[in-house]
């Protein structure tokens, strides 16, 4: 699976989508089991916190094809490339998780309302602990490569799945509670677990949104001190940069000595272009425009 989805991918994307693959099969193993269980044994907390790792599992795929899509060289009608499709599959991945949450949501008003609960076993507390171990695996994992690999979808994703070792931890201590005589603690849990989904949720969006936007990705001192530091640049203004963490485009005017030859300009235009890629190796085109400094204002 994992050869045919990179067949024409980059290295990058490659190391993403393998990550993805990876962190899918170890989701949708902690998925079934916690869902099962939880089905069979009518304890709402445990099924609420597999469906929850079902749809760590559904964005996983989202992810591995956005991150597919967003490989893509630039075209005619995407000039600037397919990077802000992984965004998009970030957004999907928050969508998905917001349905989540009202499918728990309602499972556990359902079991509040009915004022009924599983039986807690030994076992309960045995396949908890295990998934748990998991899932901090995993999700320090996808975290470690999301950094690594600047990722957008990687990071949204870790948080997805970190946000199931918070939700396994509250279901352990829902189900010793449950275990003491406190049935209503088996719900009452399944509600947080809800808005532990709904925080992943809103986290996902808050990053996605400062991609979709074109939010500022490079301080504008930051791009003048790199243009300032080429030799014949004697100001600079309408610094802008745009993209994700991954994929920066950034412009600028650069004002020069009038008297300069066209020539001498386009060097000073390379070299400041130089400068900035240097120093941000994420940036994929600098747009440089040369003006005269005679004092004029545009």
């Amino acid at each position: 699976m994992a050869s045919f989805l990179s067949s024409s991918s980059t290295s990058r994307t490659n190391q993403v989508q393998t990550v993805l693959v990876i962190v899918l099969l170890f989701n949708l193993a902690v998925a079934f089991a916690k869902f099962i269980y939880g089905t069979v044994s009518g304890l709402s907390s445990v099924q609420a916190d597999g469906v929850h790792s079902l749809f760590d599992s559904a964005g996983n795929v989202v992810g591995i094809f956005g991150v597919l899509i967003a490989s893509r060289p630039p075209d005619e009608t995407h000039p600037y490339g397919h990077a802000k499709f992984e965004t998009y599959a970030s957004v999907v991945i928050g969508i998905m998780l917001v349905f989540a949450a009202c499918e728990v949501g309602s499972e556990a008003l359902d079991k509040l309302a009915i004022g009924s609960t599983g039986a807690v076993e030994p076992f309960s507390f045995a396949l908890m602990i295990a998934t748990l171990g998991v899932n901090v695996f995993v999700s320090q994992y996808e975290r470690r490569r999301a950094i690594e690999l600047k990722s957008e979808v990687l990071a949204a994703d870790a948080r997805h799945t970190l946000s199931d070792v918070f939700v396994s931890i509250g279901v352990l201590a829902s189900l010793g509670l449950v275990a003491l005589g406190y049935p209503i603690a088996d719900p009452i849990m399944t509600l947080l677990v809800m808005l532990a989904i709904l925080k992943a949720a809103y986290e996902v969006f808050s990053v996605a949104i400062v991609t979709l936007s074109d939010h500022v990705v490079i301080p504008v001192e930051e791009i003048r001190a790199l243009a300032m530091s080429v030799a014949g640049v004697e100001d600079t203004h309408h610094e802008r940069s745009r993209g994700s963490e991954n994929e920066v485009y950034c412009d600028l005017h650069v004002l020069v000595d009038e008297a300069m030859t066209v020539g001498e300009a386009h060097r000073v235009a390379e070299a400041v272009e130089l400068a900035i890629k240097d120093a941000r190796p994420e940036v994929k085109e600098v747009l440089v425009h040369i003006e005269p400094n005679d004092g004029h204002v545009d």
